[in-house]
């Protein structure tokens, strides 16, 4: 009977193919080239957030301030320049602050214990507060003339493929290549499979939690730095949006168990390709955004139920981490 065992992976191919193909017969244009090329852009930055947040989920964890590491440190970018400060200085900047982020969530996890979904969500409000009290002027931090050049990573192309998508690209492949073909990927999936073997193997358990967070918080950053790129501008109140929730729909949805060490850069992908199939359709069907939320609810309801089906928890998994 394993033989026939139907993973959530290929039940999410199925449903995307099967959308793909509704929405290609019934939708005008939705089949065209300009469209697939939007539709791709418009969820690159959501697919690298998924990407950050996989590295998380596979260790078993969660990391709900993702949405901070994409809107401050980038934005700290747009103002520092603005301030007179060079593009390079400001983005090693960026780059340490983000980091520093991700250790102060990975102690607070790995070392002192608390729980990720409590942790991450008060650095969280804690950065998003910092940017909006002391680091930006405005909450929309717009481009200016010394940034000239840096919007190609969001608004140029290579070989006609937009930038965004190609930076969605290269994190895949950056991500894919940290988790499949290093010591420390193979760490992540034996702490997320059964962190009390792990350490009893020797893994050093906690310095990986810390190495989880710091490169989401770096990854959420990349992700920022493409969107302001692709907008010039920086809004630093998408923290207060529902972002966040897209996020865990992609990861969820695209088959990463939530009990931890299942899963990788291809469930990334196709949760991203579905969501944006779902979002791009109810666009041109002209959904609200308000009943876009509501389907979306929907589905990531149907999507943890079903997880918790085909990954099924234990009282090895229901720990500190898991959701």
């Amino acid at each position: 009977m394993k033989r026939f065992r139907i993973t959530q992976q290929e039940i999410v191919f199925v449903v995307f193919a099967l959308l793909f193909a509704v929405f290609s017969i019934f939708l005008p244009g939705f089949l065209s080239g300009d469209n697939m090329l939007t539709l791709l852009q418009n969820v690159a930055v959501l697919g690298i957030l998924g990407l950050a947040m996989a590295i998380v989920v596979l260790g078993r964890g969660i990391d709900i301030s993702l949405i901070a590491a994409l809107a401050v440190p980038p934005g700290l970018v747009l103002q520092m320049v603005q301030n007179g400060h060079s593009l390079g200085l400001s983005i090693v900047t960026a780059l340490l602050f983000s980091a520093a982020f991700g250790l102060v969530n990975g102690w607070l996890i790995a070392f002192a214990d608390v729980p990720a979904l409590f942790a991450t969500l008060a650095t969280g409000i804690f950065v998003a507060g910092l940017g909006q009290a002391f680091l930006f002027q405005l909450d929309v931090v717009q481009w200016s003339p010394g940034m000239e050049g840096f919007q190609r990573l969001g608004q140029g192309s290579i070989f006609g493929v937009p930038t965004p998508i190609v930076m969605f690209a290269i994190a895949c492949a950056a991500v894919a290549l940290f988790l499949r073909w290093t010591r420390w990927g193979a760490y992540v999936y034996a702490i997320g499979d059964n962190p009390n073997a792990a350490r009893v193997s020797g893994i050093p358990a906690r310095p990986i939690i810390v190495l989880q967070y710091v490169l989401a918080s770096l990854i959420g950053c990349f992700a920022g730095l493409v969107m302001a790129a692709s907008i010039n501008s920086m809004p630093t109140r998408i923290f207060n949006s529902t972002l966040i929730y897209d996020v865990i729909l992609v990861v969820v949805l695209g088959g990463i168990g939530l009990s931890g060490g299942r899963g990788g850069v291809l469930n990334v992908i196709i949760g991203t390709l579905l969501i944006g199939t779902m979002l791009n359709g109810m666009t041109i069907m002209d959904i609200p955004y308000a009943g876009q939320n509501l389907i979306k609810g929907v589905v990531l309801l149907l999507a943890v139920i079903t997880d918790s089906f085909l990954n099924p928890r234990n009282e090895e998994t229901a720990q500190q981490g898991d959701i």
